[in-house]
């Protein structure tokens, strides 16, 4: 539990004392942020736009407006817009193919197994990183509030995943576990909770040059990397069944998925940037370089996930394809951050990709949404 007991009474003086300074108020953390349970405190004056920042402001979080950063309200708006439900898919032509002993290879099982198994996971470490770790450090309540609504869209991924594994009768216990069985599934999850498990902790604060910095890596730990590399092996290889009219209702939920983490990706850069931009000190060269090492120990995490989801070419896919796909979406991550990109002259093998990931078009999936389907607990095999 965090003790808020002794946090300052407000970020602002009486406004019936406005000409003689306020007492000091003693605070814990005194470096750090409010964190919006500050004692409320009356006739404080109203909040102004200046006194807002992302990190380490000492404002009233609980006042939503003037936006500040209005691209944090945009973005929360697009993405009420985006709502969606598992079961509005249909999973009937998928159960049927699944069905089939001879619908789909070995290996094709496999990559869907797989990538089911990764996921399912993944977004509960993402969803608990935004809950336990980040939403308390970060400062500002329009950013805030789309990190609410990303937080749903977490638990939403997560039920995706389950209303898939259900529809398919996969052996639950073996999906949901797979992070505690499979090396390359284990290996990328436990990377990613070095992040959450530091900022989680109760004693942590920012307010510091070493706690804001770390406060930075996390959240290139998760948008970067989780969001923005970890998830785009799985996103490729699930979409080719759909390109390819296989397991057509799973790879529409990845596609609806895939739309959702871009904003979220955009998001996460535009935090990243913007706390860089209010705090240039932090971005030391020692740091850069230590933000370049970090993305690429993810990229070869996620290679090394390629190898082992795909251990023969499939779909017209191939591992080499995706030594190759990882550098070339490694260097865009680089570059959205100011960093300089590492992997000189990476190419695209999937173009296909680029068009799904371009916002403007993802707009129109919604024009093809289904409305005609069954509730996941209503399919049935026979």
């Amino acid at each position: 539990m965090l003790n808020f007991e002794g946090l300052a009474q407000g970020s602002v003086q009486n406004k019936a004392a406005v000409a003689a300074p306020p007492t000091p108020v003693p605070v814990i953390n005194a470096g750090s942020g409010y964190t919006g349970a500050e004692v409320m405190e009356m006739n404080a004056h109203r909040i102004t736009v200046d006194e807002k920042a992302i990190i380490n402001c000492r404002a009233d979080l609980n006042q939503l407006v003037p936006f500040k950063y209005d691209w944090a309200w945009q973005k929360y708006l697009d993405a009420c817009a985006n709502h969606w439900m598992p079961q509005e898919i249909s999973m009937s032509r998928d159960i049927a193919l699944w069905k089939d002993p001879n619908g789909l290879t070995d290996d094709e099982r496999r990559i869907i197994k797989r990538n089911l198994g990764f996921f399912s996971t993944a977004d509960s470490l993402v969803a608990n990183n935004l809950v336990l770790a980040i939403y308390r450090h970060i400062t500002n309540p329009e950013c805030r509030q789309y990190l609410l609504r990303q937080a749903f869209e977490e638990a939403l991924h997560t039920h995706a995943y389950q209303y898939v594994v259900e529809s398919l009768g996969l052996d639950e216990g073996e999906i949901f576990n797979m992070y505690r069985e499979i090396p390359g599934i284990h290996a990328k999850n436990a990377f990613e909770m070095q992040f959450t498990r530091e900022l989680a902790d109760p004693n942590f604060n920012t307010g510091t040059f070493a706690t804001d910095q770390r406060l930075l890596r996390n959240l290139i730990g998760f948008y970067v990397i989780m969001e923005g590399i970890f998830f785009y092996v799985g996103f490729v290889q699930m979409l080719s069944f759909g390109r390819q009219n296989k397991m057509t209702g799973a790879s529409e939920e990845f596609q609806y998925i895939l739309r959702d983490e871009s904003m979220h990706l955009n998001f996460g850069i535009d935090v990243i940037n913007q706390i860089k931009a209010e705090n240039p000190h932090l971005w030391t060269p020692e740091f850069q370089q230590e933000m370049i090492d970090l993305i690429k120990e993810g990229v070869d995490l996620e290679y090394k996930y390629a190898e082992d989801t795909m251990p023969r070419g499939v779909l017209g896919l191939n591992v080499g394809m995706f030594h190759d796909y990882l550098r070339f979406v490694a260097n865009r991550r680089f570059k959205q951050i100011g960093l300089t990109e590492q992997y000189p002259g990476a190419k695209n093998p999937f173009p296909w990709m680029s068009e799904m990931l371009d916002l403007k078009k993802e707009k129109n999936f919604f024009e093809t949404r289904v409305i005609d389907y069954q509730v996941g607990g209503a399919l049935s095999w026979d």
